[in-house]
């Protein structure tokens, strides 16, 4: 995070002043109480809570996956860890790095890549009204007075009063009818929110960080996602003066989505997801994002103007000495060196989201009507520099959700912390890297003859570290009488077949491994079934079924959550249109599904298409407005403008309708025609799709 590091800007709270020493809190407690009504001991108090809950959530970490971590960025960049190479090196020989574990990486990341890329317009979410949609309190009252006006109609009509069966049966026909009208008024309402919702993801960059996200779910054993965030942007727009249209540069609040550095997150010793227990993000801030929260409501402008102050004389450079190493380890810039453009260092935050007592809040200063009841827990947001609390507020969101989402490539039952494509093929990386070694030695070794060299025998200057064609070997007999030549040749043996079995054998278990076939990549050397085009596409079936489980958790674990907090969003935002708040629709991830019908459902509309296009009585049983429907869904999956190439249903209805006055027009000019009482001419409008 960078600049726009504002990640909320309602919700106002009181702000929280720099923590004191004990010492200092001691002496302004003497010299005068607190005025604003905020114990210093209680802000102390939450300084240290907050740096409690990080010290115990940094420790698991690094007791747990830290390392795993580490090696999986040099996994993924082919580079030994250092107490590896250090072995190898006082072995000797190769240091070759098989890049086994990259490749798997980018074709599970391009795998997933194209489940959520969609074809055409297609994406992988929807808006589903619900099955029963609910009744809005109007509707209801419409329906009872049109029963109450349909009973007494009946009663004017015939004289008597009707039956309970004939009430229930017309109340049934009545209400089956007004159900099929609010269940097409909610599926309206589902389509205009889906494209307010997919325009404000396209805003807030939810494909950028969708991407990367994608790209941590191979590598490390957790990805994390952040949004919605609102933060207030800059951006360029038209205003409309009295000279014209002319581009002006405004402020407005956008809702985003971003990437979460795993490195920099740490849940709860104890948590399995990020709603479980406490969250903490580590964010380092540049002084221009910290001056920019200054005035911000929930943001305490007196704390941040004395961070800054005392940042300029050289305080909060490194109270969070452990990245350094960690960044070393990365082969990342150290956080605290000087950033290019800056002119200074970054200052290093925590954002905690986690639940704390009302007792304590009621202390900072909230409100009773946000805190009403002491002994309660309340989720809270908080930031802490140090021992310096800028901002501490009620979490916005009224089911206490916190704004992230986190998924592994496999979940491990009851762990934060899964497994990625990395740690499912470490064994098999490092046998193969074993087995590249020791082959690359051995046929260094046997690439030609050892010599066996006699030294006493040498003629006096001899060299024996150069060997070249024709030589001739200056040599002595041997003093002792024996026979044996003063220099030998021998040459070693070669198992680099040996070697190159053991090396595909790892290679194919790190396939079965990590579910990502090697054909996967376009490699062509496929035996067996996957030699003819059926057998292929059953392999690739079969392949399927795993990526569709890390699929699967991605739709629940991180696209529906997303998708729902946005919508939630929607939902309470009072300047969002009226027309598209409804509470009966929901989300639905189709990723997993996408995979396995994506292709298929487009062959079977085709087919489908053929089949209306070809059957006169299949085009009177759906009508031409069917009929272009399917066209439509047709022209979505080629990717093709819809609307250019098949008309909305309203110009094609003032289509038919011209066409059938200009034949009426026509009619009595033909003569022959049938007419009715009246004389009007009978006409057939109905045509059939094909000439």
């Amino acid at each position: 995070m960078a600049d726009g590091a504002i990640d909320r800007v309602a919700y106002a709270g009181s702000g929280l002043v720099r923590v004191m020493t004990p010492a200092q809190a001691a002496a302004a407690t003497t010299a005068a109480a607190p005025t604003d009504g905020q114990n210093q001991q209680v802000i102390q108090g939450l300084a240290g809570y907050v740096r409690k809950c990080w010290h115990a959530a940094r420790d698991a970490k690094m007791q747990s996956v830290e390392k795993r971590m580490l090696s999986a960025v040099r996994r993924r960049r082919g580079e030994y860890d250092p107490e590896k190479l250090s072995q190898i090196r006082q072995f000797g020989g190769s240091e070759i790095y098989m890049m086994l574990t990259s490749n798997k990486c980018r074709a599970a990341s391009s795998w997933l890549r194209d489940t959520y890329g969609g074809t055409g317009s297609a994406r992988p979410w929807t808006i589903e009204p619900t099955a029963i949609p609910e009744l809005p309190p109007d509707l209801m009252e419409e329906a009872m007075q049109e029963a109450a006006a349909t009973a007494q109609q009946y009663i004017m009509t015939t004289g008597q009063v009707p039956t309970v069966a004939g009430m229930r049966e017309a109340l049934m026909r009545l209400r089956d009818r007004m159900m099929a009208d609010i269940h097409a008024e909610a599926r309206d309402a589902a389509d205009r929110m889906a494209l307010k919702m997919e325009d404000q993801l396209s805003e807030g960059g939810f494909q950028r960080a969708f991407s990367e996200f994608i790209d941590d779910l191979v590598t490390f054993p957790t990805a994390i996602i952040k949004g919605p965030v609102v933060r207030r942007k800059r951006r360029l727009e038209w205003v409309q003066e009295a000279a014209g249209w002319v581009p002006k540069v405004g402020e407005r609040l956008v809702m985003e989505w971003e990437r979460v550095d795993p490195f920099r997150f740490y849940p709860s010793p104890f948590a399995t997801n990020v709603d479980d227990g406490y969250m903490i993000e580590h964010i380092p801030l540049t002084r221009r994002a910290l001056t920019e929260m200054i005035g911000v409501d929930g943001y305490n402008e007196k704390a941040i103007r004395e961070v800054l102050e005392l940042h300029g004389r050289g305080g909060f450079h490194n109270w969070m000495s452990a990245d350094s190493a960690k960044a070393a380890a990365e082969g990342r810039l150290d956080p605290y060196m000087t950033g290019v453009g800056d002119g200074d260092t970054r200052i290093d935050a925590l954002q905690f989201w986690g639940s704390v007592s009302g007792e304590m809040l009621r202390e900072w200063g909230l409100p009773k009507d946000q805190v009403p009841d002491p002994a309660r827990e309340y989720d809270c947001e908080v930031w802490l520099i140090d021992n310096t609390v800028i901002r501490a507020v009620i979490n916005p969101d009224d089911l206490g959700r916190k704004p992230y989402a986190a998924a592994s490539y496999e979940q491990v039952p009851g762990m934060f912390w899964g497994n990625s494509v990395v740690d499912l093929v470490a064994d098999c990386q490092d046998a193969c890297n074993g087995a590249a070694r020791a082959l690359m030695n051995n046929m260094g070794i046997g690439s030609g003859p050892q010599v066996s060299v006699n030294m006493q025998r040498l003629a006096d200057g001899e060299k024996i570290t150069q060997m070249y064609p024709w030589k001739i070997w200056q040599t002595k007999s041997d003093p002792f009488g024996s026979t044996a030549p003063a220099i030998d040749f021998f040459q070693p043996n070669s198992n680099a077949a040996e070697l190159m079995g053991v090396y595909e054998k790892f290679s194919v278990l790190a396939d079965e491994y990590s579910g990502i076939p090697r054909y996967m990549t376009g490699d062509s050397a496929v035996g067996g079934a996957g030699r003819t085009a059926s057998g292929m596409s059953m392999l690739m079936s079969n392949a399927g079924k795993t990526i569709k489980q890390v699929i699967s958790n991605v739709d629940g674990r991180v696209l529906e959550p997303c998708l729902e907090r946005l919508y939630y969003n929607n939902m309470i935002d009072s300047s969002a249109d009226t027309d598209l708040k409804r509470g009966d629709l929901y989300i639905v991830a189709s990723g997993a599904r996408s995979l396995v019908a994506k292709e298929q459902a487009q062959l079977r509309r085709n087919e489908y298409l053929q089949l209306v296009l070809q059957s006169p009585i299949a085009q009177q049983v759906i009508g031409m407005e069917g009929a272009a429907e399917l066209l439509r869904e047709g022209a979505k999956g080629l990717d093709m403008p819809v609307d250019r190439v098949v008309p909305p249903v309203e110009v094609l209805k003032q289509r038919w309708m011209a066409q059938a006055q200009q034949q009426m027009q026509m009619q009595p000019q033909v003569g022959g025609g049938q007419q009715l009482a009246d004389g009007t001419p009978v006409t057939n409008t109905a045509q059939p799709l094909t000439s």
